[in-house]
């Protein structure tokens, strides 16, 4: 491929002009420019999370796992008095709490 001088790349130029015109080529590489800053900008930022998640992944396999809590006994009778409708919701809301505890999966 030949090497493009200054008379090839003013030729380019008017060719450019004459097809998309003077007004819209400013707002083209304005647009260019912003998308170019946004493609920069996000692969920066999954290179730092790349280099975060191996920094905390050493860091993790070197420290020991610390024991799970024991999650206090489900208890079937509150000590106020409520109505079934309340006790049922109280025993719910009680498994949801301790299924997040262990980690276990939502179930519905």
């Amino acid at each position: 491929m030949p090497n493009l001088g200054p008379t090839e790349l003013i030729i380019i130029g008017l060719i450019l002009v004459l097809l998309f015109g003077a007004k819209k080529l400013p707002e083209a590489a304005r647009g260019l420019g912003r998308s170019l800053r946004i493609f920069k900008s996000e692969t920066a930022k999954l290179r730092d999370d790349d280099e975060t998640e191996t920094a905390t992944a050493t860091v993790v396999q070197a420290q020991p796992q610390p024991a799970a809590p024991v999650p206090p006994p489900i208890t079937s009778a509150p000590a106020s008095p409520l109505s079934a409708e309340e006790q049922a919701r109280a025993l719910e809301e009680q498994a949801a709490r301790l299924r997040a505890q262990a980690g276990a999966p939502k179930t519905q």
